[in-house]
Parts: C-alpha cells; structure tokens; sequence
C-alpha cells in the first residue's frame, strides 16, 4: 500500500509513464487527465498538404510537436505518400522546437535542420531561425493542440508567407467529473502536490473551478497547503498569473525532471515556502 505525498497530476497522453515516476519515488499518483486530444486531419486536407509539399511550395517546415510528425507521418501511410513525404522534408529546413519532434523525425530518417534550445518555447524557436532572412519565405508551422501566437505572429512581423497547420485540438474531456473531484479535493486539503506539464491543463483546471464557483477557493488551497511543481517557465507563468504560487520548477523542462523535483522537495521539506520557487535538479 502507498502511503506517500498524494500528488495529482494533470497530464494525458503520458499519464501512466508520470505516475510511475512519482510512485518510483515515493509518491501516491493521482492521474486526472485535464486535456483531451482531438484529430484534425481529414483525408482531403491530409492529399491537399502531400501535394502541396510535394510541389515544392513551402521552404521552412516548423514541428512543435513529436506528436504532429507521428500524425503526419501516419497520414502519409494511410494516402500512399510516405515516400513522397521523406523526400518533400528532404528538401526544406525544417524546425523542430524540442527533443521530441527531433526524436520523431529522426526516426522516420529525417535529422532536422535546425532544433531550438531548452527551454523549448517559442522564444527558442524563433532564436534557433534568427540567421534566416524571414522576408518571403514560405513557412509550414505545424501547431501543438492550439495557437503559439508569439510564434506565428513574430513570423508575420518578419513578413514571412505563413500557413499554420493544425493536426490535432487540445479541448477540455468529454467527461469532468474527475476534475471536479480534483478540484473538491485540493479545496478540502486532501492533496499535497500537483504536477502541471502544460499549460491548458491548468487552464482546464480552473475553468472547472469557474464553474463550480470554486476558482477562488482553489487557488487559495494550492497556495496554502500544496506543493505545485510546472515543467518550465511559460507553464509557471501561466499559473502564476492566476495567483497561483509554483514551488518546483525543474532544472530540465521535461516531465521526468519535475517528477523527481516534486518527490524530492515533498520528502525534504515539511514546511514549504511558497514565496519563492525552487528550481531543482533532478
């Protein structure tokens, strides 16, 4: 039987392999799924885009996600296009902005040209294409679940021809009773940390508590009883303009890093100074 720290955690699509992490280190995980993924690409848009690619009409490719390459990719074998991709990606500079589009892509034999730097946001992104004459130049941006509009705006300032691609949709679950539950609990002290890997998550979080007229109350919780660990800088300061106090961020942007962060700081600290975040490594 687990008796450690009960620490929620919000993330969907690597719920299990984060909640292992936590139990590894002494956690009791609590898996509420904030965020549900929904497919964008149908088969008509999924020819037009081979076609245009094949057709040599964009000259700078940007993945923000290892998830849209997969898609992409999983496209391209439904229609018959696979090849035609490989060698369409060939012959542009593509962009990845972390580990995991690059990993993707490597695996599908394509090294990007170009891979932003920790901690993995737009503003690194943007750095890694700073010695690109943007003026003109046609730019695929394959979105994550919603808009960069740092991203996709500062490419439009640069005068760039941008078409921006979405393969799947972050919405809230169909179903959100766990989260209303999450929420009950963190207001009744019943939960000690709360592990947030993307910023909607926690956006679906407090949207549930609006509409349970409990938004206040939560934050008031997680500020005076729980310790609230965010995967990096754009997640922490999305939390932190709700009032919201981030005690752990990790060194490393990932999700194994803030596992082990949490654990640590949960297991060594009995009072908890929530003035002042900790960045920890792992």
């Amino acid at each position: 039987m687990v008796t450690g720290p009960i620490v929620a955690l919000l993330e969907s699509r690597m719920s299990s392999e984060l909640a292992r992490l936590i139990a590894k280190h002494g956690g009791n995980p609590l898996s509420v799924p904030a965020v549900r993924e929904s497919p964008e690409l149908t088969l008509a848009a999924a020819r037009k885009l081979f076609d245009d690619l094949d057709a040599g009409r964009y000259d700078i490719v940007i993945f923000m996600t290892g998830v849209a390459v997969s898609l992409l990719f999983e496209a391209a074998e439904q229609t018959g296009r696979r090849p035609n991709l490989v060698k369409a990606l060939q012959q542009v500079t593509s962009v990845c902005r972390g580990p995991k589009p690059t990993a993707a892509l490597r695996g599908f034999g394509l090294p990007p040209t170009l891979s932003a730097r920790e901690p993995f946001t737009a503003a690194e992104v943007l750095d890694a294409m700073s010695g690109i004459d943007m003026a003109h130049k046609r730019v695929l941006l394959f979105h994550y679940g919603e808009r960069s509009d740092t991203l996709a705006e500062t490419l439009l300032a640069w005068q760039a021809d941008l078409e921006e691609f979405w393969l799947y949709r972050w919405l809230m679950p169909e179903d959100v009773t766990p989260l209303q539950d999450l929420v009950k609990r963190i207001v009744d002290r019943e939960i000690h940390g709360l592990g947030i890997t993307c910023q909607i998550q926690f956006r679906h979080l407090m949207k549930v508590a609006e509409d349970m007229r409990l938004d206040r109350s939560l934050v008031r919780a997680l500020n005076e009883r729980v310790v609230v660990g965010a995967v990096g800088p754009k997640c922490s300061a999305v939390l932190q303009s709700r009032g919201v106090n981030v005690q752990v961020i990790p060194e490393h942007p990932k999700m194994g890093p803030l596992a082990v962060a949490m654990m640590r700081h949960l297991n060594g600290h009995s009072h908890v100074d929530r003035a002042t975040p900790i960045v920890a490594s792992p």
